[in-house]
């Protein structure tokens, strides 16, 4: 058996975005003793590239992330070495490991586990508490089970978990999520106690574009980055760094970001489906179409900027808007559009809908361009 992870804090998931963002943060922040500690990353899927990378992972000596783009009026075309990550482990052999880990040694739970991390599975069911069971299959249940071992190992422990999905007021989805699967599992009532008093969820935002993985592990990615947290008493962070920025307006974080920067990518992702563009397009590339530029810039201007308007947040969306274009002309990022059309009609469906339907209460506003996108979504 591998050693115990003696690591406060613990991450599921192992995408090169973490690896660029939370990790290099945290990275950075133990170089001038202002991180928790280290990190134990978790593979909670079966894929082969991720198997590959938590390989790369275990020995613990770091991997490069390089940055490169454009900030504050200078080209950045830099490397750096992160260190963070101590060890790495696989739900599915080491899951008694882990469940041992969390019971004493984890203060603080990271997650980014995709756009169907929250799917539940049926096969989970409460058989998976016992002991010497196998993991469960679903994200929501391997956490249910680790936090319960925590629960009955010590009921007044603290936890500050940090989903970073790009589900909106995430910790309060996954939390509510955890408590209504724990119930259909006729768990005592005092760990649903346990997991709305003692737990901190931490609502939050994650943005920066990580174009390419290296190979065997690392990534590169742009200079811009954020990881905007909902303030709340009693949350541990995990480091304290420039791009960590706790606030109390959280969801217009979320908004800029969804309705500018992700919608800005899908409306790129719709045409390049509808008009059957070159296979390996880059944003970049399309943003220097003038007949695709002048597209996207037509839904920015006419169909999304009037309802920020709307709410009397007209300059900070320009500003805001005025970085996402310097970041979509970077030239540096590899950005394919075939990876960002993945799961396309679900993510049209949770950008471009919110934003119709606020055009349309806030400001009466026509927006055909996204409604026309909308209305070819397969029921």
């Amino acid at each position: 058996m591998r050693a115990t992870p003696f690591t406060p804090i613990l991450q599921f998931g192992t995408s090169r975005f973490l690896q660029a963002h939370a990790d290099l943060f945290i990275s950075q922040a133990l170089e001038k003793g202002e991180a928790l500690g280290r990190i134990t990353v978790v593979q909670t899927t079966g894929s082969a590239d991720s198997a590959q990378r938590v390989q790369a992972l275990a020995s613990g000596v770091g991997y490069p992330v390089r940055i490169q783009g454009a900030e504050n009026g200078r080209t950045v075309d830099e490397e750096h070495w992160s260190t963070s990550i101590a060890g790495a482990l696989q739900a599915g052999p080491d899951w008694a490991l882990i469940r041992q880990a969390i019971r004493h040694d984890v203060q603080v739970v990271i997650s980014n586990t995709g756009d169907t991390g929250y799917v539940l599975d049926p096969a989970d069911t409460a058989s998976c508490l016992a002991a010497e069971v196998p993991a469960p299959r679903s994200f929501p249940a391997k956490l249910l089970v680790l936090l319960h071992d925590r629960w009955q190992a010590n009921p007044d422990a603290p936890l500050s978990l940090f989903p970073c999905e790009l589900v909106s007021r995430n910790g309060d989805v996954l939390r509510d999520l955890i408590i209504e699967l724990a119930a259909e599992w006729g768990i005592d009532t005092g760990f649903a106690h346990y997991l709305r008093d003692t737990c901190r969820w931490a609502n939050s935002l994650v943005d920066r574009i990580v174009s390419q993985p290296i190979q065997p592990v690392g990534a590169i990615a742009e200079p811009y980055a954020i990881w905007a947290i909902e303030r709340q008493s009693g949350l541990v962070l995990p480091c304290t760094h420039p791009c960590v920025v706790v606030t109390d307006q959280l969801e217009q974080y979320e908004q800029f970001k969804l309705f500018m920067l992700n919608l800005g990518h899908t409306w790129l992702a719709e045409r390049w489906l509808k008009d059957g563009r070159a296979e390996g397009e880059t944003v970049f590339q399309a943003m220097n179409d003038p007949l695709l530029r002048g597209s996207l810039e037509n839904v920015w201007e006419r169909e999304v900027l009037p309802v920020f308007a709307a709410k009397g947040q007209r300059d900070p969306a320009r500003d805001y808007l005025a970085s996402v274009r310097d970041r979509f002309l970077n030239p540096f990022l590899q950005h394919r559009i075939a990876d960002i059309a993945q799961n396309h009609e679900e993510k049209k469906r949770r950008r471009f809908l919110p934003v119709v339907e606020m055009g349309r209460v806030i400001a009466g506003l026509e927006q055909p361009k996204l409604e026309g996108a909308l209305a070819v979504i397969p029921d």
